[in-house]
């Protein structure tokens, strides 16, 4: 009987057929993208001929179909789904559009904010609440259900997605809507978010339930229609579907859970590689799969892939149980470009499979990474595809030329090598961040490489990860339908249930796990799966108190007697996060937050084929013919086929292999053994000399496997374009490992939720080198910091030295900020820094969080921390750490977030000594300079294109908190050829509120001023700031002398900085200029929480305002000021009621806020939150724009200025933007309007279209 693995891609459908006793064989159809069904009906007619069947008897006699598909992620992809509808809270319809307030690209203002899956017009709240306990506070609205239900159905809505707050805990208002829609709508496909997930943090659940039936109906669709064509084979077996998370399930489970299949395709892949890795012996593998447009990769331990609980697919959110599978813009289709500042880039735009490569003679005229191989001799052009298709080698020649080697000054070859080492660096750089990510070490595994560009770059990518060993299986080409015979039936399930460690009640935990045990068990036997063939896997999402993200831990068997059970759960947790991040705190409170079951059904798998043993394994295999490659020199090399080599077989590098769907290059050095099931197993020399580390002109390669030892001294005067691509590429990446460090271990809501930090590399002359993930406000004035810190500590560095500051006149940016620093050593030589800013929730002072509207001096805003040394040559100066929690509330959070930052700038220095020793430091520090240089040039060449000019601007600050006059602040800019001058000196003398800014933070936000308006492919570094002066006299708010209180100024005067910047430059260049975004007014309160008898304190993140609309584009809604533009997340609701005493009525967009225009301003939010203390909490308001509303621009209207107050027993109090010390009583309202952005162009000139829908969705309301 056969059984068949499918897996439908973009450009082919391929097919993996097995028959007992027999090897498997391999075919390959174009796919049908119009109807996938037709490729994969093709090919099922192309394998019956090879077994000289007809297709009737080919499918009765096939017993399993297992099937991959990229339907429904093309579904969400592509914006082709159903018209959904929602039913939701009343008060929280615009969850799903607010997005936590996050954009994804925080220095590009002018983009279109990501669309809604389901319009504003057919999002339904229904009155109806359930509380953070389970308990009903508002009872359903069955009449209100009712007339949404029938208003939905006249709109013509395809599928209903219902998501309730804390449904996860209480599902019977859904439960009820459901039993409406089966009564008067029985066929309509309907997701239940208790059933997709229960789980806690309603954005996860809203996304995920939404895309569910957003896909369902089209995936739904599409499998039925697959069933249909089979259903004439009556002795046709079934069909099974590859989930995301690696396993496999029904159509009809399928169908009703098409969010599981987002990933069904690549997931394949990944289930084939942990098959291989047991079967080779491997336990870590590095599942790696190079196709046309991108690079898959995923981790796989003891045979099992690693698992990830959320992704972003389209733009969307999805938190469902998945293979970890980290996607890069790297494949063999990725175009290389060389950017104004004449550095080279590689991806992640595509030339795709039409076009495709220029060397595919389709029309394409891009250099890519195929064109590269080809150039190289890496590929044979009259033998591309099995000879199915020919290249033109010609094509690349000249894409290559003209694109690259010409603006990079190079030969055509060595731009064609550059190219092949940009792209293997960006893949191990992906592989290294996706490490840390999950606690481990790259070059303790082993690689599996496969698709179709895999066996030309897995050994450079290998060798940059120092790894020894490269896996290339001989299903390899269509190793994803191979992965699908390599999979068991799998259900995940899930239920929430916040509650801590100590105390758990673990008979509820039993009872939750035994339940969702038998949910499974039930679906397993119903597909005929008995008891001995189920696997029952048990795990926990789990926290430290004050931290958002979780770790996926071990469940002990609940057998355990109770002791036992708490003791091993606890050990596993602190175990893995040891694991994880490098240190535990034994003495924090431990949070479950999720339990987990999966249940497993094993299926047979296929059978390992065995190659043809050679006679004799140590001669050494015939090539074919030879091929004349560029491996840093040109070398005449031996061509092997691949089906010919016998198992045992073994030859050294250079060589190359080829089969008619794939081609390895094994480089000089490397060797290759050709394993028992005729895979490739490929030795990679990591002893040999180190190419990255050398100049691509006059590179020393090995000559048939003879090592080379490095040459004495600088190889070539200054690096090559390449190597600084390289180098780039890998400081940012160190960069972003920071800030993946940083947002998995703090422990304060601000950081590891709202994302208030910034890391960043410096050089030895604390310049900007690299920035991770971080808050514009932040980035600039770090190079400040590490500069006070030199010269305080001038000539008294040693390597373990740590560094601690926070003081705005040494650096910092305000008090709560506080700034930790790294130098990093090589060889007795001080070369880089690693730092690292985070704002905290308090720093002590006269009011709780750190902004004390009150303040006349920076003595009352908080602890003052001058440049201090806080490890001694790698010692912790435990009595500096504890004056310096001494003098702040809530100091166990303190010194936890102080630990995260401290791991992360060790993260750095590992990486960048790992750098310096692949480069050498002169090499290293060259290519440092060089890099900011390209930068600069490319700075200043943007900036020639403007015109020349003298540009003035005026933005107002409301008020500085002690009295009510406007507080101007004025930008003259000058621009004179290729550079700029911003001039603040008109602005207002300093003034005695907390709004003065120091020169370092006024330096930031000019320079994050100026990146707003670049191009968004201009690196952020100290080159990019070298084009522009800043000139801000002291004594003014915008470099204010001390003691003056500058804690609002990373908000206010810094919104108005760029404000002012931004009305100067719009006279000079109209259309990259955005109006006003909303301007920051927070809260923070504090109190007693009832529930534990313990203080909080608690920012108000929620109801971000709107952002400034732009030439070509409506401004984003929710996305929060200026000065941070996106980069800060709006906390959970549900998370924020189990943490704090707080019931939140409403959450959602302000109708017309945004300022009319050609194109709208985004709009604010609402919010209304209810204090549920026992006794007065305090609050007090620290921000700007009641007053001074966000401008428009060219006519357009400003955005409503914002509108906060407390209602009080029906007393309305208005709330100044700079208050401190407000009583708020229990059952007080806490009522929050924020502000829209400014519009910009004519309102009249609006588009038609574009106004109705306005009108439509209620974003404006006349």
């Amino acid at each position: 009987m056969f059984k068949i693995g499918i897996d439908v891609g973009g450009t082919f459908t391929d097919f993996v057929v097995t028959n007992e006793g027999e090897p498997p064989r391999y075919f390959k159809t174009p796919s049908t993208p119009h109807d996938p069904s037709e490729g994969v009906m093709a090919g099922l007619e192309d394998a019956a001929q090879a077994y000289d069947l007809s297709i009737h008897e080919f499918l009765d006699t096939t017993e399993l179909v297992i099937h991959g598909s990229t339907v429904a992620t093309n579904t969400l992809v592509e914006r082709k789904g159903a018209k959904v509808g929602l039913i939701t809270t009343d008060g929280f319809g615009d969850l799903l559009e607010m997005r936590e307030g996050l954009k994804e690209d925080r220095y590009n203002l002018r983009m279109t904010p990501v669309e809604p899956l389901v319009p504003r017009y057919l999002r339904m709240g229904i009155p109806e609440r359930v509380r953070a306990d389970g308990s009903v506070f508002t009872p359903l609205d069955e009449r209100a259900l009712d007339r949404e239900l029938e208003y939905l159905r006249q709109e013509g809505v395809e599928a209903l997605a219902v998501c309730f707050l804390f449904s996860y805990l209480n599902p019977a208002h859904e439960a009820l809507v459901y039993e409406k829609i089966r009564d008067k709508f029985p066929d309509l496909y309907t997701s239940l978010s208790h059933e997709v997930i229960p789980q806690i943090k309603e954005f996860d659940r809203l996304s995920t339930t939404v895309i569910n039936s957003y896909v369902g109906p089209v995936f739904g669709r599409y499998l039925q229609h697959l069933k249909d064509r089979f259903a004439p084979y009556q002795r046709f077996g079934e069909v099974l579907i590859m989930q995301s998370n690696g396993g496999v399930a029904p159509i009809d489970d399928s169908s009703k859970m098409g969010v599981r299949a987002i990933l069904s395709g690549p997931a394949g892949g990944v289930s084939a590689a942990a098959y291989h890795g047991q079967l080779l012996g491997e336990s870590k593998v590095i599942s790696f799969d190079m196709g046309g447009t991108s690079t898959d990769i995923s981790l796989i331990e003891d045979g099992v892939p690693h698992l990830a609980h959320e992704k972003f697919e389209g733009g969307w959110k999805i938190a469902v149980p998945m293979i970890d599978i980290h996607t890069m813009g790297a494949g063999g289709g990725s175009i290389a470009s060389v950017g104004p500042g004449g550095i080279l880039h590689v991806g992640p735009q595509s030339a795709g499979a039409d076009p495709g490569p220029a060397c595919y003679d389709k029309g394409g005229e891009d250099a890519t990474v195929t064109d590269a191989n080809l150039m190289l001799g890496y590929l044979d052009p009259n033998n591309f595809l099995g000879g199915k298709a020919k290249l033109n080698k010609d094509l690349a020649v000249k894409a290559l030329e003209e694109r690259v080697a010409k603006p990079l000054g190079m030969t055509t070859v060595e731009a064609a090598y550059g190219v092949s080492r940009v792209v293997a660096t960006t893949m191990a750089e992906g592989i290294r961040l996706m490490s840390v990510h999950r606690g481990v070490d790259p070059r303790e595994f082993a690689i599996l490489a496969f698709g179709g560009a895999a066996g030309l770059h897995a050994g450079q990518v290998a060798r940059e990860l120092r790894v020894d060993k490269v896996h290339l299986p001989a299903a390899g080409p269509v190793l994803s339908a191979y992965g699908m015979l390599c999979t068991d039936l799998k259900y995940d399930f899930s239920r929430s249930h916040p509650a801590s460690l100590d105390g758990i009640d673990l008979q509820t935990v039993r009872s939750i796990l035994i339940g969702l045990e038998s949910q499974g068990r039930e679906k397993l036997r119903a597909q005929g799966i008995s008891e001995d063939d189920i696997e029952v896997q048990r795990s926990a999402d789990m926290r430290y108190l004050d931290q958002v993200y979780e770790v996926n831990i071990a469940v002990p068997d609940p057998s355990l007697e109770d002791g036992a059970f708490l003791s091993e759960w606890s050990g596993n947790f602190h175990q893995r996060y040891q694991e994880l991040f490098s240190y535990h705190q034994q003495d924090q409170e431990v949070r479950l937050v999720t339990l987990r079951v999966t249940m497993v059904g094993r299926l047979s798998r296929i059978s390992q084929p065995q190659g043809t043993k050679s006679n004799d394994a140590a001669v050494s295999p015939a090539p074919v013919g030879t091929r004349r490659v560029y491996l840093g020199a040109w070398h005449e090399v031996p061509v092997y086929d691949i089906a010919s080599l016998a198992s045992g077989a073994r030859l050294d590098g250079p060589a190359i292999l080829e089969s008619e769907f794939t081609t390895i290059l094994v480089e000089t050095g490397n060797s290759i053994t050709v394993d028992g099931a005729g895979g490739i197993e490929l030795h990679v020399a990591l002893e040999s000399l180190d190419s990255t580390a050398y100049s691509v002109r006059g590179e020393l390669v090995p000559v048939d496997g003879d090592p080379v030892e490095p040459p004495a001294g600088d190889i070539s005067a200054r690096p090559d374009p390449i190597t600084l691509a390289v180098v780039e590429h890998r400081l940012e990446s160190i960069a972003l490992e920071m800030t993946e460090v940083m947002l998995r271990t703090s422990m304060s809501q601000i950081l590891n939720s709202s994302r208030d930090f910034s890391t960043a590399i410096l050089d030895a002359e604390c310049q900007l080198v690299a920035q991770g993930e971080g808050i514009p406000v932040h980035i600039s004035a770090l190079p400040i910091a590490g500069a006070a810190v030199r010269e305080y500590f001038e000539g008294d560095m040693s390597e373990g030295d740590l560094f601690v500051l926070n003081d705005p006149y040494f650096g910092g940016s305000h008090l709560p900020d506080i700034t930790i620093i790294r130098p990093v050593f090589y060889q007795g030589e001080l070369l880089f820094y690693g730092v690292n800013r985070a704002h905290h929730s308090d720093v002590g002072g006269g009011t709780h969080g750190g902004y004390n509207p009150a303040a006349s001096e920076i003595y009352q805003e908080g602890i003052r921390i001058p440049p201090l040394r806080l490890y001694d040559k790698g010692v912790p100066r435990e009595d500096v750490l504890q004056m310096i929690a001494a003098n702040v509330r809530q100091s166990e959070n303190f010194l936890g977030d102080l630990n995260a930052q401290i791991g992360s700038v060790m993260i750095a220095e590992q990486r960048i000594q790992a750098l310096l020793e692949s480069y050498g430091p002169e090499r290293l520090t060259a290519a440092v300079n060089d890099i900011l240089a390209a930068t600069e040039k490319q700075v200043r060449e943007f900036i020639s294109q403007w015109p020349d000019g003298v540009y003035r601007g005026e933005s107002l600050v409301d008020d500085d908190g002690f009295d009510n006059k406007l507080v101007p602040i004025r930008a003259k800019v000058t621009i004179e050829g290729d550079s700029m001058t911003i001039d603040l000196g008109e602005s207002s003398p300093q003034v005695t509120g907390f709004i003065n800014s120091s020169y370092a933070n006024t330096r930031s936000l000019t320079h994050a001023a100026i990146m707003y308006l670049a191009p968004t492919d201009v690196a952020r570094n100290e080159g990019s700031a070298r084009a522009v002066q800043v000139i801000a006299p002291k004594g003014l708010v915008v470099n204010a002398n001390p003691p003056a209180p500058v804690c609002m100024s990373t908000n206010h005067c810094a919104e108005e900085i760029v404000e002012a910047i931004f009305k100067a430059l719009s006279q000079a260049i109209p259309h990259e200029v955005t109006a006003g975004f909303s301007r920051r007014l927070r809260y923070a309160m504090t109190g007693i929480d009832p529930r534990t008898g313990r203080q909080f304190i608690w920012h108000f993140f929620l109801a971000r305002g709107g952002g400034g609309a732009s030439y070509g584009y409506d401004g984003w809604p929710n996305v929060g000021e200026v000065n941070v533009a996106g980069g800060i997340r709006a906390p959970s609701i549900e998370l924020t009621e189990e943490r704090f005493p707080f019931f939140v009525k409403c959450h959602e967009l302000r109708a017309d806020s945004g300022g009319a225009g050609t194109w709208r301003g985004g709009l604010g939010a609402i919010c209304d939150l209810v204090y549920e203390g026992t006794e007065p909490a305090l609050l007090n308001t620290a921000g700007d724009g009641i007053v001074v509303p966000p401008f428009g621009l060219f006519g357009a209207d400003p955005g409503l200025p914002h509108d906060y107050k407390i209602l009080s027993d029906g007393a309305e109090r208005l709330l100044g933007s700079k208050e401190v010390g407000v009583v708020v009583n229990p059952g007080d309202h806490v009522y929050c309007l924020s502000s829209g952005g400014g519009g910009y162009g004519e309102p009249g000139e609006r588009d038609e279209a574009a106004r109705e829908w306005d009108l439509k969705n209620g974003y404006v309301t006349g």
